[in-house]
């Protein structure tokens, strides 16, 4: 028969502690007075001092940075429900976290006989988890901002209004108070900076209602501010990279400030921490935001800057978007304006009155044009088109009908041919934007006028008393849409005292209302003192018909034989 194999030893005498001492759980057995009778070397390792040092005393003696929480312990021993509790703090070990994190399992030991030894714990450091969730936290709030700018942040194409909108966020967010600096364009007559200084223009500010009135010190929104050589905003600007001012020496803050006399204010304002970030976009620099924190507030730590870069860099697309349009826009709006200001002379025996008014602050000027020109014979060319579309290219195309209408009309054609012949060039010549034309060929001794149509608005005639009839002229298609229009004249009798008035719909048109509508309400107007001066008809019919500013540009043309 085989032998019996050898008696091994029992298991508890080698299990436990293989199993305890190659766990990388902490595992502790505290007594009634709550001093350790049981280390493993995973928590030695964690509090940092040895197994045997721990026993017979406490775990605040041991570990005192940690927040142990002994009366949780108690309840355990008095009640023998198991408890798990997370502690935090540090221990005498080293560590990368500057706060760590431990979960810890408590339950009562008891032998067998019912009496109380103490507890046993495990213990697993949470250090890691609780930093990638609070990374997750900061990047979840940090999203929920940037959405918040999304909506708050180039609500218009104002670009003082965006900064505006980027300052009172700041402020609620992570700043006592927040200014908005951007690059200044020379202006003429105004003084250049000094040599060595970098000027910008103060386009935004905003702080908390504690400090509103004492960061009036510093300046206004709207002010020009020089900046020494190598003071925050300058060097943020150069590098492109946040400028961090925490609890900094009277002498530091002077050469950060815009000049070192600024120093004795920030004190007095409780001003104690800067930071500035830049504002570029598209690889264009616009300017920089500039965050302060003042009295009882904490410094800037890194994650205030990546928001405040977070916020500044989604700001800066609203505002180069706005720098842009402000740019076309006063292109276009100059050029509209050059134009206009100087219509052709009519023939002496009529009186003429224009008016035109820009669209909305939020659009781009529109090519609404009107020309007058004297003719022979007496007779004097009335002229209002709309060119589509906005901007600088519809301003453009605007001065080329009108250039061209006053060429084809000094060869003495009716009004349908005139619009024939700019069709047939305008096609020829690849115009990029078509356009709507009124041709009205006024005759003051007839007591005549002749109208021709290319897809605008009809003409009214307004009596001395005010009352206002549309007249009928057949629309063609609009020039330059290569639709090879036919137009046809119409004669209008123009009696003693009546006025024709010519006008862009962006009078009549209202959004979700049919044309004849609008027309409608032209036509139900009675203007008192119509046998008035013009201007003066002009300004009535504004202000009933468009009292505030407009979906698109208003353009009107008001012509009177004289008596």
């Amino acid at each position: 028969m085989p032998a019996d194999p050898p008696p091994r030893d029992p298991p508890e005498s080698w299990l436990w502690p293989a199993l305890l001492d190659g766990t990388e759980a902490g595992v502790a057995v505290l007594d009634t007075d709550l001093r350790y009778v049981y280390v493993n070397p995973a928590l030695a390792r964690m509090n940092g001092i040895r197994a045997e040092a721990h026993y017979g005393r406490t775990i605040s003696e041991i570990v005192p940075g940690v927040d142990a929480n002994e009366d949780f312990l108690r309840m355990v021993l008095a009640d023998g429900e198991p408890r798990v509790m997370v502690s935090s703090g540090q221990t005498r070990a080293d560590s990368p976290h500057k706060l760590r994190y431990w979960q810890g399992s408590y339950h009562r030991i008891e032998d067998p006989d019912g009496r109380i030894h103490g507890l046993g714990a495990v213990v697993l450091e949470v250090s890691a988890d609780r930093e990638t969730q609070r990374e997750l936290e900061r990047a979840r709030e940090r999203l929920m901002l940037l959405d918040a700018a999304a909506v708050r942040i180039g609500s218009t194409l104002e670009m003082d209004r965006t900064c505006q909108e980027l300052a009172d966020l700041l402020v609620e967010v992570i700043a006592d108070t927040a200014t908005v600096e951007v690059l200044a364009a020379e202006e003429y007559g105004k003084r250049p900076p000094s040599q060595g200084t970098l000027r910008l223009r103060r386009a935004a500010m905003a702080a908390r209602p504690a400090l509103r009135e004492k960061v009036k010190e510093f300046g206004t929104p709207g002010e020009y501010v020089d900046y020494q050589r190598g003071a925050a905003i300058p060097r943020c600007l150069e590098t492109g990279r946040p400028v961090v001012q925490n609890l900094p020496s009277d002498d530091a803050l002077g050469r950060a400030a815009p000049s070192a006399e600024r120093v004795a204010a920030y004190r007095a304002a409780g001003i104690h921490s800067a930071l500035v970030v830049p504002l570029a976009a598209r690889g264009d620099k616009l300017g920089t935001v500039s965050l302060v924190r003042a009295g009882t507030s904490p410094v800037f730590d890194p994650e205030d800057i990546a928001v405040a870069r977070a916020l500044a860099d989604r700001a800066a697309i609203s505002l180069d978007n706005a720098r842009r349009y402000s740019r076309e826009h006063g292109i276009a709006l100059e050029l509209q304006r050059a134009l206009l200001a100087t219509p052709g002379i009519p023939h002496p025996e009529i009186d003429v009155a224009t008016r035109y008014l820009p669209a909305g602050a939020t659009d781009l000027v529109g090519g609404d044009w009107f020309d007058t020109l004297a003719l022979p014979g007496g007779l004097t060319l009335l002229a209002m088109g709309d060119v589509m579309g906005h901007g600088v290219g519809a301003a453009v195309e605007m001065s080329h009908y009108r250039s061209m209408l006053r060429v084809v009309a000094g060869e003495g054609d009716a009004p349908h041919e005139i619009l024939s012949r700019m069709d047939v060039l305008l096609t020829a010549a690849g115009a990029e934007r078509p356009a709507t034309c009124l041709l009205g060929l006024a005759d003051p001794v007839r007591g005549a006028c002749w109208f021709a149509n290319a897809g605008h608005l009809p003409p009214a005639l307004v009596s001395p008393r005010g009352d206002i009839v549309m007249l009928d002229v057949p629309p063609g298609p609009p020039l330059g849409a290569d639709l090879r229009g036919i137009y046809e004249t119409v004669y209008v009798r123009w009696g003693p005292g009546e006025t024709l008035l010519l006008y862009t719909d962006g009078l009549v048109e209202r959004r979700n209302e049919d044309i004849d509508s609008s027309l409608a309400r032209l036509a139900a107007l009675s203007i008192p003192h119509a046998s008035g001066p013009l201007d003066a008809m002009l300004a009535r019919i504004v202000h009933r018909l468009a009292p505030a500013a407009t979906e698109d540009d208003v353009a009107l043309l008001a012509a009177r034989a004289r008596t």
